[in-house]
């Protein structure tokens, strides 16, 4: 347990939370209710600014990578994490569209170093139960950002901004206590050239993960959209009934990622843990999709979070497998853009899915498209897990 819990994980892990706590309140609570009631903007231009977000950060993480891999840690996130403090100080006089979009933008900018070094910093021996721990850290904050937002927001809009700043400063802060080394920690970068041959190899041997890559990102970000207005139509439920349906999943995920990992890494056998994750997810979407009473709902919402702790200790440990050893940080720029192509065309895709043939039919569909996959992975070679490169 020391190298889970040592000095320098620790430090990574407090900057992750407060980092994921304002990406959470920030998206899902602060820019939709302070850029519509407070700044007077339409929603489509919110929903464009949040767009503009995701795609920021999801395709320069290509960019940070390759940064990490050539300058030290402490240089990348210092100076990610001051674009993060710009972006927020810009957002009280952001009243002109081109503006609000900017500022969320360059907010996308600042968060995608802090991500990435953490994947860089995971050990070898422990990755699925190190992967578990950081998935924890990440899924407390975006989780809790949102809540504790809506509480404040009820009382003061200023007071929530000011809380979001005051945790920018405070990340940026704590990233001057960053050791001043590189990413990969061990020879100085190749060429650029050499470094993306050495990637465009990896990728051919990987290409039986790409679908997966993709699809299951895709598939979240299908449900975006969807979600509350199902559980409102189709379920019946209230704002409170469906706050508690979000919660026994969340509740079991959390619970499940850092003992699930350690088990992943004593039992070996990683492919199962991806194949069991895949499937029953797929299981227990297509269930919801039925509509059934609320106590299932619940329970099956609970078997999601469990399917998700079970699948993402083991996915991460087998990315890892085809990251260049001296190359970590564009490696995991790299895998973390592909996997965000999924993120940003589903909700699109869900959407359109859901005016045309309804919102069940999505939940459906992504129910199918999970279990397609795990059961694809059953043919995936073990030695995947284990060699590096050899697919």
């Amino acid at each position: 347990m020391k190298r889970l819990f040592d000095r320098e994980i620790a430090l990574f892990s407090v900057i992750l939370l407060f980092v994921e706590f304002i990406r959470g309140a920030a998206l899902i609570s602060f820019l939709p209710i302070y850029g519509e009631k407070t700044l007077g903007l339409s929603l489509d231009i919110i929903g464009i600014a949040i767009t503009a977000h995701y795609l920021t950060d999801t395709v320069l993480k290509m960019f940070i990578g390759y940064l990490l891999d050539r300058f030290s840690i402490r240089f990348v996130v210092h100076v990610g994490l001051l674009a993060s403090i710009a972006g927020i100080l810009l957002l009280p006089i952001a009243d002109r569209p081109w503006l609000f979009i900017a500022a969320s933008a360059l907010y996308g900018v600042g968060i995608s170093p802090i991500w990435i070094v953490c994947l860089t910093k995971v050990s070898s021996d422990r990755r699925a139960m190190q992967m578990g721990f950081y998935y924890t850290i990440w899924f407390i904050g975006i989780g809790g950002g949102p809540i504790v937002c809506n509480v404040i927001m009820d009382r003061s809009r200023l007071t929530a901004y000011y809380l979001l700043l005051a945790l920018a400063v405070l990340s940026w802060v704590l990233s001057l206590f960053i050791s001043n080394r590189r990413a990969s920690g061990s020879a100085p970068s190749l060429p650029v050239g050499e470094q993306f041959a050495i990637l465009k190899d990896r990728l051919r041997h990987m290409r039986l993960l790409l679908p997966g890559m993709v699809l299951q990102t895709m598939g979240a970000g299908m449900l975006v959209p969807v979600l509350p207005s199902f559980a409102e139509d189709k379920l019946g439920m209230n704002g409170a009934q469906y706050s508690l349906l979000l919660l026994s999943g969340g509740i079991c995920t959390v619970l499940s990622l850092i003992p699930l990992g350690r088990l992943s890494d004593m039992l070996g056998g990683k492919k199962w843990f991806l194949v069991l994750g895949f499937v029953l997810i797929g299981a227990a979407l297509y269930l919801i999709s039925l509509a059934p009473p609320m106590w299932i709902c619940i329970a099956l919402t609970g078997i999601l979070g469990l399917s998700y702790a079970t699948l993402l200790p083991a996915w991460n440990a087998l990315l890892a497998n085809y990251v260049p050893p001296k190359q970590q940080g564009l490696g995991w720029g790299i895998f973390s853009t592909v996997e965000g192509v999924g993120g940003m065309i589903g909700p699109v895709i869900g959407g359109t899915l859901a005016t045309l043939e309804g919102q069940s039919a999505v939940l459906f569909y992504c129910g199918i498209m999970y279990a397609a996959i795990g059961l694809f992975y059953i043919w995936f070679p073990f030695r995947a897990f284990h060699d590096k490169g050899h697919a």
